[in-house]
């Protein structure tokens, strides 16, 4: 295993009955990074991070977090102190004040972070003494985010942290990732189907459809890959079969016929000319597009 990578999957596969909810997912998250993970609902996300925490055992391939077997029992706890977690249901005690809450969880973390503690405390305005039952949902998420910020983690799993949050929530709990990180070291990997989330954090992304692997890399990269062609014809677009590296979608449309490219405009531009379109024009691919076009396609 690299130790550049705090998370790294190869060929991983996990079946729940008939049911394929990964299918050879192999994945490698840079240490440092904010890695979006996005996908549509039962792409797969949810089960790649139960994976991960040792919370499901993969049918076949390998999962790593920080170089150790997901899920081992030889430094498994280490690896767990490592890593704050925050699921999507934000599981706490309902019965617990949110100072209790606070209390409980630090005793379980030897690296728990007092100034850490403190300072999200008065940001979140957490009410100390009100139960975890009577917390609005955006407030629930703000403990859960708070517990997992301040026990010294080295890596942040998220699994669509705002989710059920109004715009004005989820920019607070945005921008106290983006601050934490800018003054901690560690790695964020967190789950959404919310694509503006992701381009607005993160520099990394990783796309996945039907347990798969689509698109992959950092924001840059990906969004210098990524392109249309849009190619404009006196009549009605040819249909015609690109052979140029990086063809992902032709969609014809009238008298105009679109190529995306994960490749770069060269090859499909220089293969254009023989069909003597009007006009060729490239433009860039937004992550939006990049990841509505590749995720809708065949089964």
């Amino acid at each position: 295993m690299s130790d550049t990578f705090v998370i790294e999957t190869s060929g991983l596969c996990k079946q729940y009955g008939a049911v394929e909810a990964l299918r050879g997912l192999s994945l490698a998250v840079p240490a440092g990074s904010i890695c979006g993970f996005l996908g549509r609902n039962g792409a797969g996300k949810t089960t790649t991070i139960k994976v991960l925490l040792g919370m499901a055992r993969a049918t076949s391939g390998t999962a790593h977090v920080f170089g150790v077997p997901a899920g081992s029992e030889a430094g498994g706890v280490d690896v767990r102190r490592r890593i704050g977690f925050v699921s999507d249901d934000k599981d706490l005690y309902d019965y617990m004040t949110v100072a209790e809450t606070i209390r409980f969880t630090a005793a379980f973390f030897p690296r728990w972070r007092d100034d850490l503690e403190q300072r999200y405390r008065r940001s979140f305005d957490l009410p100390p003494e009100r139960k975890v039952k009577a917390l609005s949902r955006g407030t629930r998420t703000k403990l859960a985010l708070l517990l997992a910020l301040c026990r010294g983690a080295d890596l942040l799993i998220l699994d669509e942290p705002t989710s059920g949050l109004d715009p004005a929530m989820t920019e607070e709990v945005l921008q106290a990732l983006v601050g934490h990180v800018a003054n901690e070291e560690m790695t964020v990997f967190f789950s959404s189907h919310q694509i503006a989330e992701v381009d607005q954090i993160a520099d990394r992304v990783a796309i996945i459809d039907r347990g798969r692997l689509v698109v992959s890399g950092s924001l840059d990269d990906v969004r210098e890959r990524y392109c249309h062609v849009e190619l404009v014809f006196d009549g009605e677009a040819p249909q015609v079969t690109f052979t140029a590296p990086g063809v992902e979608r032709v969609r014809r449309q009238g008298r105009v016929l679109t190529v995306l490219s994960s490749a770069g405009a060269d090859g499909i531009a220089a293969e254009a000319r023989a069909l003597n379109p009007v006009s060729v024009q490239t433009v860039p691919a937004t992550l939006k597009e990049i990841f509505l076009e590749t995720v809708v396609g065949e089964n």
